[in-house]
């Protein structure tokens, strides 16, 4: 059996759980509290971060690395573009929701609501809750932009930076984070990305002592 070593809100884990639901790959959900750092989490990554999936006997660690992966051994259906250009175009998308994102918002409001809590590290700091909460609402603008121009964030077809996208977006939103009237297009391209059938494991998502708004699981939000 194919498994996953994944925490429920980190949107790393979320990209790739899209992915291998996305291909069809059926794989075995561990939940790790990869925060304690145990010796089984640092033999399987010695970075000790999730996610870890173990495919086809093999370990492998790093969200963006396991998702190309699993693109170039199973291509059906693809997930990245063949020309070079459009494939520079997703990667730098990817990065963009990975890494600035992450560090400007996700880490800001998702960390504070929920992973101090989990952790038992005390309180939300509001500086930061509200620098996350105004960085937002810039991201979420410039997702509007893009879609004014494209179909989906890359281009013409889904790609990984959808679901890099979408897997930030959804940890918030299960927070209620997201203004979803905000944009029209965010929210359209959206409700198009959560409609997909790799999709719904997500949705059915609880993390103890936190529940989702009403509104998360529901496809005509």
């Amino acid at each position: 059996m194919n498994r996953l070593f994944h925490s429920t809100l980190s949107p790393f884990c979320r990209k790739v759980r899209l992915v291998l639901a996305e291909k069809k790959i059926e794989v075995e959900l561990i939940e790790e509290k990869y925060w304690e750092q145990t010796p089984d989490l640092l033999r399987r990554n010695p970075a000790g971060k999730v996610p870890v999936l173990r495919l086809d006997g093999k370990t492998l660690s790093e969200s963006q690395a396991i998702c190309e992966l699993v693109e170039d051994l199973y291509p059906t259906p693809p997930l990245m573009p063949r020309a070079a250009e459009e494939k520079y175009e997703v990667r730098r998308l990817i990065s963009w929701f990975d890494d600035k994102f992450y560090h400007e918002v996700t880490s800001k409001l998702l960390y504070e609501r929920v992973h101090k809590k989990i952790q038992g590290l005390g309180y939300p700091d509001s500086k930061n809750v509200k620098t996350g909460a105004v960085r937002i609402k810039y991201h979420l603008d410039y997702l509007g932009w893009l879609l004014d121009q494209r179909r989906w964030l890359a281009g013409d077809a889904m790609t990984l930076a959808d679901f890099a996208a979408a897997a930030h977006l959804s940890c918030l939103d299960y927070i209620s984070d997201v203004d979803w009237n905000r944009n029209a297009n965010v929210k359209d391209w959206y409700a198009k990305i959560k409609s997909r059938p790799c999709f719904r494991t997500l949705l059915v998502d609880q993390v103890p002592g936190f529940r989702p708004p009403a509104h998360y699981a529901d496809l005509d939000f």
